[in-house]
């Protein structure tokens, strides 16, 4: 899903049950992640859920390296968290993802005031890793 959709359909619901319920939707659309990409390589350390990231970098040309990400928790809410972050991040180029801050995004859409300082603290350790993974792709 494109991020815009998704912070267009977060600003047409008003109640907070409501945003939870549209988060826990988002888990649901995600691709399901293959069990040989459940790794402990891939899991993502910082999270009280358990979440797993996995990511591909694409080279096309001469430009920034791309992205291209996907994810897993065994959490609902946290599945969410992550479907929004994979919408915010992948796909874009490496260059991109190091420089671009996803709590402004989380702050528009309500999230950073209603999410537990845990769950807070995951989607940073997520955007680390996603940053990390980036910065690595550029210095190859």
């Amino acid at each position: 899903m494109v991020i815009d959709e998704i912070i267009g359909n977060f600003e047409m619901l008003d109640e907070w049950e409501d945003r939870y319920r549209y988060l826990i939707e988002l888990g649901r659309t995600l691709e399901p992640l293959p069990d040989e990409a459940h790794t402990e390589e891939n899991k993502v350390r910082g999270c009280a859920s358990q979440v797993w990231l996995d990511s591909k970098v694409i080279r096309e040309g001469r430009g920034a390296p791309l992205l291209s990400l996907r994810g897993d928790s065994d959490a609902h809410i946290v599945r969410g968290l992550v479907a929004l972050i994979l919408a915010l991040y992948s796909g874009r180029p490496a260059d991109e993802i190091v420089d671009l801050d996803a709590m402004p995004l989380f702050t528009e859409l309500g999230l950073a005031q209603h999410l537990t300082p845990q769950r807070s603290n995951g989607v940073r350790s997520m955007v680390e890793r996603i940053k990390n993974e980036a910065r690595a792709a550029l210095a190859a």
